[in-house]
């Protein structure tokens, strides 16, 4: 799959690409990952890709023809029509089924706007999705592109060091889509805090539940909405509906 991301500010990229797990599915290109600068396809001498806003107000706003032609040699260098993300705040909030759709498609072209906005006509015109990471404003589309795609690059086969990894995430659905339960390493006493004793006895069945009741416990009190979805599903058994009626 690739991603081309339209961006003032492609040095912000390079560390993202090179650093962690994730860096596995950059450098295969399993996720391939193209930089575009719009000021490089804006007019004059000064490549100027912002301007005052029509009516007055603070700030600058992007303008819609570098942003166009910017994507227009994207699309063109992708050889076919591709989705085009806007992160904005009016967007969608983006999800574990949403990066799961992504995950399995073959791309899209990430939009990061900056300043005060972007000019409506390029939206209205050109974007096909707008996605949000949540209600707060950041200074740029950067940190949610990478958002999307680190999610997306750790879903790739062999990415992550266990194939099993991300099954066992928050929200997937093999989890029914509850929050993940604590986990604990070495050693077995902290400053005073010891590990569960279930998860030292080697008694799998049990294991699995003392995990599956923390879920739900920690759902039911910090997200009380997913329980009620995979209720709604049928996804709860009568174990686990006596495991949410106790407290943590």
């Amino acid at each position: 799959m690739r991603f081309d991301v339209i961006t003032l500010f492609p040095e912000l990229f390079a560390p993202f690409l090179a650093s962690g797990v994730t860096r596995r599915a950059f450098e295969t290109l399993q996720v391939e990952v193209v930089l575009w600068n719009p000021r490089d396809f804006a007019e004059g001498n000064y490549r100027r890709v912002d301007d005052r806003p029509f009516g007055g107000g603070p700030g600058m706003v992007m303008m819609a023809e570098p942003l166009s032609a910017c994507l227009d040699a994207a699309l063109a260098a992708r050889g076919a029509a591709a989705p085009v993300i806007l992160f904005s705040p009016i967007g969608e909030a983006l999800r574990h089924e949403a990066v799961e759709r992504w995950a399995a498609g073959e791309g899209a072209v990430l939009v990061c706007g900056r300043y005060e906005g972007i000019d409506q006509r390029f939206i209205d015109t050109r974007v096909t999705h707008q996605v949000s990471l949540g209600d707060f404003v950041l200074s740029g589309g950067e940190i949610p592109a990478m958002a999307l795609l680190d999610a997306v690059a750790r879903l790739q086969p062999g990415v992550l060091g266990d194939e099993a990894s991300h099954i066992q995430d928050s929200f997937n659905p093999a989890l029914d889509g509850l929050l993940d339960c604590p986990h604990y390493t070495r050693p077995e006493q902290w400053r005073g805090q010891g590990v569960p004793p279930v998860l030292l006895s080697g008694h799998h069945e049990q294991i699995e539940r003392w995990r599956r009741d923390r879920r739900l416990a920690i759902t039911g009190q910090k997200r009380p909405e997913l329980v009620e979805a995979a209720r709604a599903a049928g996804r709860l058994s009568a174990a686990d509906e006596k495991a949410l009626k106790k407290k943590l």
